[in-house]
């Protein structure tokens, strides 16, 4: 019983894994019922802070910008939607092309190993998902298929 005692206190001694950041590309694709298009999307995720820099461009603009952190809060920018808009929390803010994952923990877990609601990994290698593939709803309710294809991995 002794033994027990000393073994649950040990676990509940053992600190939280802290996650480490990353920081990625992608090539992405999208069809919807409003048109179809492709571009890049970069990423600068630090799970600790909440810390978090997200851009996706299409052919020759910038689609989305999204920053901020845990203790400042979040903004999205989407100048063709004229979308500017902050909130406390990632979850309170309207981010297309993403399945809604709530926070940057939730970002976080679907980049590294491909789970959200909607999500299927098409393709993995030694460092997580490689090919990733969105079916979901827009804001309208509308049917959209998204695809990312990881390039790039730090």
């Amino acid at each position: 019983m002794i033994f027990l005692l000393a073994l649950s206190q040990a676990i509940q001694a053992e600190p939280a894994k802290v996650l480490p950041p990353l920081r990625a590309q992608y090539g992405w694709g999208y069809a919807g019922d409003d048109g179809e298009g492709k571009g890049d999307f970069s990423i600068l995720l630090e799970p600790a802070t909440g810390k978090l820099i997200l851009e996706v461009h299409g052919v020759g603009e910038r689609i989305v910008f999204l920053s901020g952190d845990r203790a400042t809060g979040y903004r999205v920018q989407i100048p063709r939607r004229k979308i500017d808009e902050a909130s406390p929390t990632l979850g309170g803010l309207p981010v297309p092309f993403l399945p809604q994952v709530g926070s940057v923990e939730g970002l976080y877990q679907l980049l590294t190993l491909g789970e959200a609601k909607g999500v299927k990994v098409t393709k993995k290698d030694a460092k997580g998902p490689v090919k990733l593939r969105y079916a979901g709803t827009d804001e309208q309710g509308h049917e959209v298929m998204v695809w990312l294809n990881r390039t790039r991995w730090e």
